[in-house]
């Protein structure tokens, strides 16, 4: 790591590793079976979350230097090939908050948060690769940004609903019991 440059800090470059591992997992779930799919994303899941929240925020110099990379159309083709690979086991039930911030049980689809954190992860690490010291500042920064905004949250919700397809356990849906504790 060179002193001068603190975007090339171990917890960033673990972060690229895990993030480019998730983009390819993702790539390639057409050409795995789903058991193996559901298991390995068991395994990213909290490993993404956790590389994320260790992230530091650190405005970059020039904000000017950040790019968008995935396309609405590559998002839709991810989207929609998970959403094939998944079938009947894309929808799920959790609770959430609703507009008017009172809690309440949310449908969600594991293809559209998947597809979600893949945009934010593909941009990331495509950013970070970058020659310039400014793209990888940029790169960081908006994986920080984006970790407590967006992705952060999607990885929180899935991972119970991975947790039961990994496990065989069908009943991913909120019970009367767990209602009641809210």
């Amino acid at each position: 790591m060179s002193q001068n440059d603190p975007t090339l800090s171990r917890t960033n470059l673990e972060m690229v590793a895990v993030a480019g591992e998730y983009c390819q997992l993702i790539e390639s779930h057409n050409s795995i079976d789903i058991q193996t799919f559901i298991k390995t994303l068991r395994s990213f899941v909290p490993l993404l979350y956790l590389r994320g929240s260790l992230l530091q925020r650190r405005e970059p110099e020039y904000p000017e230097a950040n790019e968008r990379f995935v396309t609405e159309e590559q998002w839709d083709g991810i989207f929609t090939g998970l959403r094939e690979t998944l079938a009947g086991q894309d929808e799920f039930q959790y609770f959430g908050f609703s507009e008017f911030g009172e809690q309440t049980v949310l449908n969600g689809s594991l293809s559209e948060h998947l597809a979600d954190v893949y945009q934010d992860m593909k941009d990331f690490v495509l950013l970070f690769k970058k020659a310039s010291l400014a793209s990888r500042e940029n790169a960081v920064y908006e994986c920080y940004r984006l970790f407590s905004d967006h992705w952060g949250s999607r990885l929180a919700v899935i991972l119970p609903v991975i947790h039961q397809l990994a496990e065989g356990n069908q009943g991913s849906q909120p019970t009367d019991d767990f209602q009641d504790i809210f």
